[in-house]
């Protein structure tokens, strides 16, 4: 009986040692498969966010018309946004709510990053007083994630002007303050203020707490174009750059088209390869692995069982 328990016991500490391995190795390969996965879809986020993508429709001096073929595309598309020397370089669109174009993008297909939008409370014609655009804070400098090196002083003050296109006609701006605030302070999240008293409180109001403020005119007969995006530095922060329209223009030359992600090119299109496996062959590629590793480990098992017999 002694011998009988004690085979008993050592049958039980094997299976348990045996089912405890399948669970670590099932497990271990449903984080590879999600590990591969997230990386793809990462790059294909990262990807849908390259100003690189829209560079074919930019807005040139005298030649407009591949800007007018992505209008064809996208009717909802209104103009062009470039901060000089940033990686700031979109188009711009805008529709009769502030949700589309979270996860939109310029050419109407659904991105998690969506595109810059101008605040469907504004005139398209930018012809409001503040006129308020928005883009994601996105890693890798892309969409709105620049805004952020203007919090650094020297950066902002060496990053002056910017570019947007509308109406077929380029409009200089000159970018002269940065508001660290959050995303429920109506003084600064009030477009198309028309009151004078009311556009002279919010020129006040923004004066007062800028974070950085260069020291230039700002009248109520002026036109203000603020730029919004997240911060993680505060809860539901934002970061805001503010600028006004200029008679003089402040044209950056188009750039060529260069990658952004840190990727080989033989790894790029791996990744792209994995969009195109639908859903039911991963999960039975692991229903597969799972049974190789139910073999692998009974013959592992099983082998032990003879050497310990022996």
């Amino acid at each position: 009986m002694t011998i009988t328990l004690e085979k008993l016991g050592l049958k039980a500490v094997g299976v348990v040692d045996w089912a405890t391995d399948i669970v670590l190795e099932f497990i271990l390969i449903v984080a590879l498969t999600f590990g591969l996965y997230s990386l793809w879809d990462s790059q294909q986020v990262y990807e849908a966010a390259d100003s690189a993508n829209y560079t074919a429709y930019r807005p040139e001096a005298n030649d407009t018309l591949s800007f007018e073929e992505l209008q064809k595309i996208n009717p909802e598309v209104i103009g062009w946004l470039t901060v000089n020397d940033t990686p700031i370089d979109y188009p711009i669109t805008q529709t009769d709510n502030n949700e589309k174009y979270v996860n939109t993008n310029a050419e109407g297909q659904y991105t998690l990053s969506g595109s810059v939008f101008l605040d469907y409370r504004n005139s398209s014609d930018f012809d409001d007083f503040n006129s308020i655009l928005y883009g994601h804070h996105m890693e890798k400098k892309m969409m709105f994630g620049a805004l952020s090196d203007f919090a650094d002083k020297e950066y902002f003050n060496s990053h002056k002007y910017g570019n947007l296109f509308f109406n077929g006609d380029n409009h200089g701006v000159e970018f002269f303050a940065l508001v660290l605030t959050d995303a429920y302070n109506n003084n600064m999240f009030s477009p198309a203020i028309s009151e004078k008293e009311n556009q002279q409180e919010f020129i006040d109001y923004l004066f007062s707490n800028a974070k950085y403020l260069r020291n230039i005119s700002v009248t109520t007969e002026d036109k203000l174009i603020l730029l919004s995006t997240c911060t993680s530095d505060i809860t539901n922060g934002r970061y805001i750059l503010v600028g006004k329209f200029t008679d003089k223009l402040h044209l950056q030359e188009k750039s060529s088209p260069k990658p952004v992600i840190n990727l080989s090119t033989w790894d790029v299109q791996q990744l792209n390869q994995l969009e195109k496996i639908p859903v039911w062959l991963w999960l039975a590629a692991i229903a597969v692995l799972f049974v190789l590793l139910l073999v692998i480990d009974g013959k592992v098992n099983l082998k032990r069982k003879i050497n310990h017999e022996k």
